[in-house]
């Protein structure tokens, strides 16, 4: 298997936010896609849609239709899920809470797990379902009482995705793979989401990212040194890049802000993902920390018309609620009065006057005397 070559880091000054390359898309100024908000997660969602049986123990309900063809048998499958066991408000794991997706190779998976291996292999790529799982295709009848914490014969519901799955390499599980195999698997999923945001599909482009990243976790990367680290980041970080550009694309403008963090968590001068995460910010009316992100990316790109842009953009939105601002407390109190002098008071003024003149009178009494 050959080696991937490492491509040769970019000069900061030179790298526009805007240029187009192999590894990172372009933003341009296109309109935004709305999605559904993803719920909370606490509970099963509630789904309307009709009940699938796909055998005696295993029910699918589809929440969002997927896309292609379903897995075949020794698929390498990327899912999300959160599970509760049926009938209470018992969560007992959450993957999008802990911000990892799970590798499941179909037919090869944990005996707890043959249910959702059953429910996955009816899934098309981005499809999310409700999966009903009877125990004796989940824990069992004993259960478990250490991790996942789940009561004995605990029918299960699953909230699924499917991010993507992996038929190249068949039946062999990332942790089979050597370096070189990750990188380029991960590389090939990268250019298969770049094409999915050229045509503006942007939750495709993302489950390809996702895949991409879900071949580098935080225990392979743990392991990388030296070349094969760069080389590895040199995928990861432009795929979580990419991921932010589809977000902001989506309005999931939180999500973005998490995405561009990662990528600066391991290079804190990313001039892309500052610009990507000062955007983000911006639009969530974080003003003051996007315009920090955005002045630190142009420390480092001086040049770059884009970053200049929103920083006037931000400018203008300062201008013009203080004016705004201003506006308000004038109508709110209206005009300064002019002081108005203060009356006098007629009876001290005559006092005065008397006093000074019994002093006048007693003063010329007094040169007659003499």
């Amino acid at each position: 298997m050959a080696v991937l070559e490492e491509d040769p880091a970019p000069v900061p000054a030179a790298d526009s936010t805007s240029g187009a390359s192999d590894d990172e898309i372009t933003v341009e100024e296109t309109s935004f896609v709305h999605t559904e908000p993803p719920q909370d997660g606490t509970a099963p969602p509630v789904v309307t849609s009709d009940m699938e049986v796909l055998n005696d123990k295993v029910k699918k309900q589809v929440i969002k239709e997927g896309h292609g063809k379903k897995p075949s048998r020794f698929a390498t499958c990327f899912v999300h899920y959160r599970a509760w066991v049926q009938g209470s408000s018992h969560k007992f794991e959450d993957t999008w809470q802990e911000q990892h997706s799970i590798e499941l190779v179909l037919g090869k998976e944990k005996k707890e797990m043959t249910g959702l291996g059953i429910g996955v292999s009816n899934m098309r790529s981005g499809e999310r379902a409700l999966l009903h799982v009877n125990w004796e295709l989940g824990y069992g009848k004993e259960g478990s009482f250490s991790f996942p914490n789940v009561p004995p014969m605990a029918d299960l519901v699953y909230e699924v995705e499917l991010i993507g799955f992996d038929d190249v390499k068949e039946g062999k599980a990332r942790s089979d793979m050597t370096v070189e195999e990750r990188i380029e698997a991960a590389d090939r999923r990268k250019i298969e989401g770049n094409e999915y945001f050229k045509e503006k599909k942007f939750e495709e482009a993302m489950q390809q990212y996702e895949m991409a990243i879900a071949y580098m976790g935080d225990d392979f990367m743990f392991q990388l040194f030296g070349k094969y680290r760069d080389m590895a980041l040199a995928v990861k970080n432009p795929c979580h890049l990419n991921m932010a550009a589809c977000l902001i694309k989506l309005k999931r403008f939180d999500e973005a802000i998490a995405q561009c963090t990662i990528v600066l968590s391991e290079d804190e001068n990313n001039v892309k993902a500052l610009f990507r995460r000062g955007k983000a910010r911006a639009e969530l009316g974080q003003t003051e920390s996007a315009r920090e992100d955005f002045l630190k990316a142009k420390k480092y790109s001086p040049e770059d018309k884009e970053i200049q842009r929103e920083l006037r953009s931000l400018a203008e939105q300062d201008k013009a609620l203080y004016q705004k601002q201003k506006e308000l407390y004038k109508g709110l109190f209206g005009p300064r009065p002019e002081p108005k002098p203060k009356a006098s008071n007629f009876l001290v003024l005559f006092w005065r006057w008397l006093v000074s003149l019994i002093g006048y009178l007693v003063k010329l009494f007094k040169r007659k005397d003499e």
